[in-house]
């Protein structure tokens, strides 16, 4: 395991490296021994233990009682016009009290309206009046679960006309002014990027760094023209100069690898995390 460092940001630690607790490795997590895990911490996807109280719940339980979780939302559609989804944040909340997790992060997106989930995670139109409501938000989420919210920035392959500002800015502005963290995706950043033919490293420059409490690294699709984030492939070449970009900027915080299709071995993912040090180590000898 990684040495953690223990300074706060926005109150919340800095956790070390850690993996998506996913199904597929929930034998090998429940049959080896907690020091032999590898990982420092879990992610969960909340929305997949959310009033679940069987295997899937049991696992979970082992795991919070030898490592910090945080749990990871799909569903919260902060930017939807539909009325905040007081059953879901209900059952967030519920779940919350039985983990006890570091922090609950979300997307910065819609998934539906009209009371109709996509299931997907769609971008915003980047305007003021968008940034005003996303605020109200926030803010009303917070109050409701009684912490910071860290919102994720989302992959995206259009971009709306009407947009005043980039994606870096809505964030930024966004956080400073609800005090809420971010979750900044590199492998997101890369996509993103791509896809509009962004600069990638003046996005992650721009972003307000002591906000940023988490990264995650991933690896997408390429289907030549553009990148599709399917979390089906190590980490690409062109993202590792963004993590250490990243980790730079804000002086060391919480790494989390996801992989949710097509998912390896659990020594691979291992295996796949621990490049991250390496790399976190080779922008320390280079900076020294």
């Amino acid at each position: 395991m990684t040495t953690r460092q223990t300074r706060a940001r926005l109150g919340l630690p800095h956790l070390g490296d850690g993996l998506g607790l996913r199904d597929e490795h929930f034998g090998h997590l429940m049959r080896t021994p907690p020091d032999q895990w590898g990982a420092d911490w879990f992610e969960i996807i909340s929305e997949n233990f959310i009033g679940h109280h069987g295997w899937a719940a049991r696992v979970l339980e082992h795991v919070a009682a030898h490592r910090p979780v945080v749990m990871h939302g799909v569903s919260l559609s902060i930017g939807s016009t539909d009325p905040l989804d007081r059953a879901y944040l209900k059952g967030l909340a519920e779940l919350a009290e039985r983990v006890k997790p570091a922090w609950i992060s979300d997307h910065l997106c819609w998934t539906g309206v009209g009371g109709a989930n996509s299931h997907d995670l769609l971008p915003m139109p980047l305007t003021e009046g968008a940034l005003a409501h996303v605020s109200d938000r926030v803010r009303a989420v917070q109050d409701i679960l009684g912490r910071p919210l860290v919102i994720e920035n989302p992959s995206s392959y259009l971009e709306f006309s009407a947009s005043q500002m980039p994606e870096w800015a809505f964030l930024g502005r966004l956080a400073e002014d609800t005090g809420c963290g971010l979750l900044l995706d590199c492998n997101n950043v890369h996509v993103s990027a791509f896809n509009h033919r962004l600069d990638p490293v003046a996005y992650i420059e721009a972003l307000p760094a002591d906000h940023i409490v988490q990264v995650h690294l991933a690896g997408p699709s390429d289907c030549g023209d553009h990148l599709m984030d399917t979390h089906d492939h190590p980490v690409p070449d062109a993202v590792w100069p963004l993590y250490a970009l990243a980790q730079r900027r804000t002086g060391g915080v919480s790494t989390l690898l996801e992989w949710d299709a097509s998912i390896p071995p659990y020594e691979e993912l291992l295996a796949e995390l621990a490049k991250a040090r390496l790399h976190r180590d080779h922008r320390e000898a280079a900076v020294a």
